[in-house]
């Protein structure tokens, strides 16, 4: 028996390859996701982002290889291009890699504490029945609150002749906490912990409803204890989150500038708990040299994606 194509045959074309059928849909699909109306509905925070970040960031970068200075609006003056001369001042200024190794002692202290007090306070929070909404409130009230506010409340605790000092008596340092070039920053860093902490409870909390109760069913029936659950069934369950709060702490401490503004007089004393920020306001704006303030904050950006990308790797591990 002769099999006759039955294509050819009625003079239409013969059908394409199955391989290149689904080529055109597969490269709509990589462009514009398995929903493309999820594209559409993030297209307004997309513009946002663009405005907001894109563009003041790809202005800085500019700034930054250029002598720049701040004139009237529609003055035409001369802004030379000095390369990498910036970048050299910012490297070779030793306020400037003070600054950073401020924000490095910072966040040393403030993102283990921060994920250890949230996740633990989150978890006990999770567990109460009574009072459970007082509780949350308690927690959240000091990061809505304005920080000069809260601020004036922590001079007053540790200053020379605070309370704390009060209450530690000859084990207080001498001279106090936020003027001690050993004891600034790590001041701020517990500071600001206890500020934003009340937020990343509520995210630990968000993350903590969505662990299957038959984990803990199981555990218990395993005889486990609660330290061992909490290890065991709870750390892991929440690991999501954790990399969000560890990002999070990570980025927003880089950006420290009200804290030491506000606490130490503008980073002190001597420097000892000046920021990246802090020095940028100093330089562009005290100083009048934005195209050194831009170089800090462009080399602060890729200190940060660095440091983003590697708890990426060893604390998200291969999950997307």
């Amino acid at each position: 028996m002769t099999v006759v194509d039955t294509g050819a045959r009625a003079g239409g074309a013969a059908p394409p390859p199955a391989g290149r059928r689904g080529r055109p849909r597969d490269r709509r699909r990589r462009l514009l996701g398995r929903n493309p109306s999820g594209l559409l509905f993030s297209t307004p925070y997309l513009a946002y982002v663009l405005v907001v970040f894109a563009v003041p960031l790809g202005f800085a970068v500019w700034i930054s290889f250029h002598d720049y200075f701040f004139a009237a609006p529609g003055a035409d003056v001369d802004r030379p291009f000095v390369g990498l001369d910036n970048y050299t001042d910012v490297l070779t200024d030793p306020d400037v890699r003070r600054s950073f190794v401020n924000i490095g002692i910072f966040l040393v202290i403030n993102v283990p504490l921060t994920v250890v007090l949230s996740l633990v306070l989150a978890t006990l929070l999770n567990q109460v029945v009574r009072g459970r909404v007082f509780l949350r409130v308690s927690f959240y009230v000091p990061y809505v609150t304005a920080s000069v506010a809260v601020v004036g409340v922590w001079l007053f605790l540790f200053s020379g002749d605070g309370l704390v000092n009060e209450v530690l008596g000859p084990l207080a340092p001498d001279p106090p906490w936020l003027i001690n070039s050993f004891w600034a920053m790590p001041s701020i860093a517990f500071f600001v912990t206890w500020k934003q902490l009340g937020f990343y409870i509520l995210l630990y909390l968000a993350a903590l409803q969505n662990v299957p109760r038959e984990l803990y069913e199981a555990a218990a029936t395993d005889g486990a204890g609660r330290l061992r659950t909490f290890r065991s069934v709870t750390v892991p369950a929440v690991r999501p989150a954790t990399v969000l709060v560890v990002l999070l702490s990570t980025i927003i401490g880089a950006n420290l500038f009200t804290e030491p503004y506000l606490l130490t007089g503008g980073g002190g004393p001597n420097g000892a708990s000046a920021s990246p920020v802090l020095i940028m306001y100093q330089r562009g704006i005290e100083q009048g040299t934005p195209g050194v303030a831009a170089a800090i904050g462009v080399v602060l950006v890729l200190l940060v994606l660095l440091v983003a990308w590697l708890q990426r790797r060893f604390v998200g591990g291969g999950e997307s």
